[in-house]
């Protein structure tokens, strides 16, 4: 499964740059689609019966793409899926097209936990050291951690940046028991 949708997810991430698509905007698009999906019984069964003729379910799918208002690149994508029997992988593909994209266009997701809710300029300027320290752009999702005490602690892919008062609480305590 995880090549089908890593091939797909590749394909059409080119799609989206060659074309020159919005590349937030393309997701969200193939998510709703695939939120309905996962949501519809009767879709799913109609996009995978093999008894329907492949002309009734594109016309299924153009008038949901209609009705959303999507780009024709989309609809053309989700066409080749049900062609192609693997329109069950689209959540999955969506997952795997956004990771791709973000790689391609040189961004990062930043997990950031702080000890309290942190302003607009706080989360700009710790987003701004976060962009320095990795060399590229930040997609910054926020949690709270009371037990943090102060400061924060953030994570990109594996790396944990801890400028918490708990982590380097922890570290003094470390050095100090090693002495």
């Amino acid at each position: 499964m995880a090549s089908v949708v890593s091939v797909y997810a590749r394909a059409f991430a080119d799609v989206v740059l060659d074309r020159k698509l919005h590349p937030a905007a393309t997701v969200r698009q193939l998510k709703t689609l695939a939120d309905l999906l996962s949501e519809s019984k009767e879709l799913r069964e109609v996009w995978q019966a093999p008894s329907i003729p492949a002309e009734q379910k594109r016309s299924l799918l153009d008038a949901v793409v209609a009705k959303e208002g999507m780009v024709a690149e989309v609809r053309n994508f989700v066409a080749v899926l049900i062609d192609h029997r693997r329109i069950l992988f689209l959540g999955a593909i969506v997952k795997q097209l956004q990771q791709e994209l973000d790689q391609r266009l040189g961004f990062a997701d930043a997990a950031i936990t702080s000890a309290r809710e942190l302003s607009d300029e706080e989360k700009s300027a710790l987003e701004a050291q976060v962009a320095r320290l990795t060399g590229k752009k930040v997609h910054a999702t926020y949690a709270h951690d009371a037990e943090l005490l102060g400061g924060a602690v953030v994570k990109v892919g594996s790396t944990i940046y801890d400028g918490s008062v708990k982590g380097k609480l922890e570290k003094i305590r470390e050095q100090l028991s090693g002495n």
